[in-house]
Parts: C-alpha cells; sequence; structure tokens
C-alpha cells in the first residue's frame, strides 16, 4: 500500500515537469520565430506569476465558482463532528468546512496545504449518507489534504489554463507578427509549422496531463482514506451509492471538475477518456479488495 502511494507522488512530479517543460517549449519557440528572446522571458514571467496565483487564490475562486458556503459547527453538527474526529484520528489540522446546496451528490478538497484546507460537500450527499459513508467520503477528501493532492490539482489547474493562453496568444501572432523577417525564409516557414503543431497539440497534452494526475490521485486518495478508517466499506458503499443517485451538479464547471470526488458534469465522454475520474466500478472493486488487508 505505501509503495503505490510513493509510486503514485513520484509519476505526479514527472507529469509536473511535462507541465513545466510544455511551458518552457512554448515560450523558446515563440522566442525562435520571431527572434525576440524577450518574448520568451516575458512568457515565463507571466507562466510563473500565473502559477503564483494558481497557488495562493485558486481554491478561494474554486469555492466560490461552485456555490460553496463555509459552515461552523452549530449549522451542521453532524458534518462537523465527523471531520472533526477524522482530524484528530490522523493528527491533521481540522480544515475549513463548507456545504453547496445541491441534490447531487458530491465533495471535494481544495486549498495549498494541510494548513490552508477547506473540505466541502453537496447537500445532498448529507441526506443519503449514512454516518458510516460520510466517513468514507470524508476520509477521501482528508487523504487528498495529507497526501499533498490539493497543490497539486491547484497548480495543475493554473498550468492548464496558462498553456491555453499561451497558445490563444500564439495563433494571434502567427497571422500579424513580424511578417517582413520571416518572408520567404524557409527557417522560419519551417518554425511556423511547428508553432502551428503546437498549437493544436499543447491543449490536449496539457488536458491528458490533468487527468492523468486526477485519476491517480483518486485511486490514491481512495487507499488512504481506507487506512483511516480501517473499513473501505463504507467508502465503497457510500460510492455506489453516488453512481445510482448521480453526482452532476447544478453549476457546471470543467475548470473544477477533477477536483470533485465523482465527475460532477452531466453526460459521459467517449469511452471515459476524457473523464477527469477512473471508472467508480473500478474503485468499489478496488476497495473491496483491501476489506481483508487493513
Amino acid at each position: 500500500m505505501y509503495g503505490a502511494i510513493a509510486s503514485n507522488k513520484r509519476k505526479t512530479v514527472i507529469i509536473l515537469a511535462v507541465f513545466f517543460a510544455l511551458v518552457g517549449g512554448l515560450a523558446v519557440l515563440l522566442g525562435n520565430m520571431y527572434q525576440d528572446y524577450s518574448i520568451t522571458t516575458f512568457v515565463l514571467i507571466f507562466a510563473i506569476i500565473y502559477a503564483l496565483w494558481g497557488y495562493f487564490g485558486a481554491s478561494k475562486l474554486a469555492l466560490a465558482m461552485n456555490g460553496a458556503k463555509q459552515i461552523s459547527k452549530v449549522d451542521d453538527p453532524r458534518l462537523w463532528r465527523t471531520v472533526e474526529n477524522l482530524t484528530i484520528t490522523t493528527g491533521m489540522l481540522m480544515p475549513k468546512v463548507y456545504v453547496i446546496d445541491d441534490k447531487g451528490m458530491n465533495a471535494f478538497a481544495t486549498g495549498r496545504d494541510p494548513a490552508h484546507a477547506v473540505v466541502a460537500v453537496t447537500s445532498g450527499l448529507l441526506e443519503q449518507l449514512t454516518d458510516t459513508e460520510l466517513e468514507g467520503v470524508l476520509a477521501h477528501e482528508l487523504g487528498h489534504i495529507k497526501n499533498y493532492d490539493i497543490r497539486v490539482s491547484m497548480i495543475a489547474f493554473a498550468l492548464v489554463t496558462v498553456v491555453s493562453l499561451l497558445c490563444d496568444f500564439f495563433l494571434r501572432v502567427s497571422f500579424w507578427g513580424n511578417k517582413d523577417n520571416n518572408a520567404g525564409d524557409r527557417a522560419g516557414a519551417v518554425l511556423a509549422i511547428i508553432g502551428l503543431v503546437a498549437i493544436i497539440i499543447s491543449p490536449i497534452v496539457a488536458l491528458m496531463l490533468q487527468l492523468a494526475i486526477s485519476r491517480k490521485r483518486e485511486y490514491l486518495a481512495d487507499a488512504t482514506g481506507a487506512l483511516t478508517t480501517r473499513y473501505p466499506e463504507g467508502l465503497a458503499s457510500a460510492l455506489e451509492k453516488i453512481k445510482k443517485s448521480g453526482s452532476s451538479l447544478r453549476r457546471q464547471n470543467t475548470s473544477t471538475a477533477h477536483l470533485f470526488i465523482a465527475n460532477p458534469l452531466k453526460g459521459k465522454s467517449i469511452g471515459g477518456l476524457f473523464s477527469t475520474h477512473p471508472p467508480i466500478d473500478e474503485r468499489i472493486k478496488l476497495l473491496r479488495s483491501m476489506d481483508s488487508k487493513v
């Protein structure tokens, strides 16, 4: 179990390194195309600033985009007590607790580290889960916090947005940038073709990397939550109810979908290729295979 956790963390570092390489490659390519490496410097500085914004401020934006409202112990003693008991068990700091007024069954965690963490659950989840099932879901979300998945998710969100902005900028300058210097220049034409390919491929690569991070982290959080409660069946049963009743929310935000325990978006992607979450049936199967091992 702990070997799998360590392996997933190493893979996530590699995925994030690819993100930075992709942004850096686009920046250098822009400089080459227009023989002006001040463009490269500007792009890299912009990417760093944007990533820092994602680190410090994106969690608040994610909460606002999903209509999450902070609560205190008197607002929902059951939810508060469950989170509190789990944090005592794990030795973690108590995160802020939010509720989303939505009948869809879902939950997510966000923040930049365990000292600045948040857990949010929907009212639909609170209404339909038993205490044991709710504990399983919240242990999963605390697993995201404990494993620093919340930081990874926020950085990935910010970097994917950077890549999209860069490619949009790339497309625009390809039409009206520095035509006099590149006219008739075969090297310039080749670079322009490479630039066009980058415009097409880069957003797809960025999206796939984000999805890979999300999928790996969901399995990891399931395992961590099962180790915390010592009862994998609680989360497995909760996931069955989520699958049956539905996890889609009224507010549809593709940019924050990967944060949730189950896909909050309506409809299904072809073959699951562009899903931010692994199949629920597979997660349930893995959890139940852990039952005799924890």
